[in-house]
């Protein structure tokens, strides 16, 4: 699909579509607005709590339009943040604009995305640099039923947005 006439720029802004449609789909919603803001707070969440290195390793394997997004506001000379487990809950809902129960959810099925996107090992590389309480937040499966349900191919549901 042609957006700007220009091949590189085209095919970034075609993946990126197809990146947020995957996030939607996962949530079982056509809400692609809600799927950008999990997307958007999952990135800028981990981006924050990384190292530079770190972060600039994840940032590497986003197609380019998304790449901006993640770099988007980022102060390189301010991070890692030492966010705890609450402080990342309220970043991520209010970035996402969902209630901060449905955060562990949200975090989980797109970085379930995101690695199924991303070379093998990608994320997860970047979940051990987190401390043990915020990579169980960003780890998909969740509970042993939730994870069976996922096998069966059961989707989770979008939260409801908060304004």
């Amino acid at each position: 699909m042609t957006f700007t006439g220009i091949q590189g720029l085209d095919r970034s802004i075609d993946t990126t579509n197809r990146w947020i449609a995957d996030v939607a789909e996962a949530f079982g919603t056509e809400d692609r607005r809600f799927a950008y803001r999990a997307l958007r707070a999952w990135m800028h969440t981990l981006r924050d709590r990384l190292t530079v290195e770190s972060a600039a390793h994840l940032a590497a394997q986003l197609p380019e339009l998304l790449r901006g997004v993640y770099y988007d506001g980022w102060s390189p000379g301010h991070v890692p943040r030492k966010y705890d487990l609450r402080e990342v809950t309220v970043h991520y809902a209010e970035q996402a604009r969902i209630g901060r129960d449905d955060v562990p959810k949200t975090a989980a099925v797109v970085t379930e995305v995101v690695s199924s996107k991303m070379a093998p090992g990608g994320v997860e590389q970047a979940l051990w640099k987190l401390p043990e309480e915020l990579r169980r937040l960003f780890q998909p499966g969740g509970e042993p039923e939730e994870r069976a349900a996922a096998r069966s191919g059961a989707r989770a549901s979008a939260p409801r947005a908060v304004m």
